[in-house]
């Protein structure tokens, strides 16, 4: 098929579109590095002639969505807009990127039936453009997926992140300090994701659908960064300031048995595995 990617060289984006050539799609990538913006209806409405789009571009660090709240909205919304314009003009399917939507959790694991709640600026952006997607399936038919990530890692990673974070310390052999020892997140090796994305392509038998992508199990910044230290020949000491995330939610699990049924998909990377593997690169 003929599949646009956008955030094309980003963390997930270029692991994906590598992915894709290789199962014989003809890959369009589309990126501010490829000369494309895809909040500015200017430099995209020329695109045409493709099947399938995948929108990864977005500014994802929630911090940051805290100091520049007005650049984050301007690309995640604007973009989300622009992305299903084009595939309503193309009559192409859309595949949306979204996650942290559910807020603090009123139950464990999560469904996709869960209320979505937003607690900060990033997570109302990805509502907002869920909230678009809606729209554009209802109103114009476009076939739409969305993908709830939970907490992706890998290789390629930014360094602001926990766990590339950490590996940053151990590679400098500098002490570990870390804020909070407790909030729990569901991580998803990048390569377990990766394999999603063809079968969402491939996928027909609805125009629209949501999923959380994650493996049903949560660990703490603590176990994250013991599991990396285990793995290490390197012994530094981890420690923690205490310091607390505004509106943090202290622990967050994916319930997967809808994508487990209807894409026939799980995980098969450990966190463990995938740390030891990060570790030893």
């Amino acid at each position: 098929m003929k599949i646009i990617v956008t955030g094309s060289h980003g963390f997930i984006g270029k692991k994906l579109v590598q992915t894709l050539k290789t199962n014989g799609h003809d890959i369009h990538s589309v990126d501010l590095a490829t000369g494309y913006d895809v909040a500015e209806w200017d430099s995209v409405k020329d695109l045409k002639d493709f099947d399938v789009l995948i929108h990864l571009a977005a500014i994802t660090y929630v911090p940051q969505s805290f100091k520049t709240p007005r650049e984050m909205f301007r690309v995640n919304i604007n973009g989300t807009l622009n992305m299903l314009e084009l595939c309503r003009i193309n009559k192409a399917k859309m595949i949306f990127n979204s996650s942290y939507v559910y807020g603090k959790p009123q139950y464990l694991p999560i469904d996709e039936k869960h209320p979505i709640s937003s607690h900060n600026p990033y997570c109302q952006s990805k509502i907002i453009g869920e909230s678009l997607c809606e729209s554009y399936n209802k109103d114009f038919k476009v076939p739409i997926m969305i993908f709830r990530l939970f907490n992706v890692y890998g290789e390629g990673q930014a360094p602001h992140f926990l766990i590339p974070h950490i590996l940053q310390k151990l590679k400098q052999k500098q002490d570990i300090v870390l804020e909070n020892p407790i909030p729990k997140r569901d991580y998803i090796h990048i390569k377990d994701i990766l394999k999603v994305y063809q079968k969402a392509i491939d996928y027909k038998a609805s125009n629209y659908e949501i999923f959380n992508i994650g493996t049903g199990i949560s660990h703490s910044a603590k176990d994250v960064a013991e599991m990396m230290l285990k793995a290490s020949p390197i012994k530094m000491e981890l420690n923690f300031s205490g310091k607390e995330r505004i509106n943090e939610v202290l622990d967050t699990v994916a319930d997967i048995a809808k994508i487990r049924k209807l894409l026939k998909w799980e995980p098969k990377i450990s966190l463990e595995q995938g740390l030891a593997e990060l570790v030893k690169a």
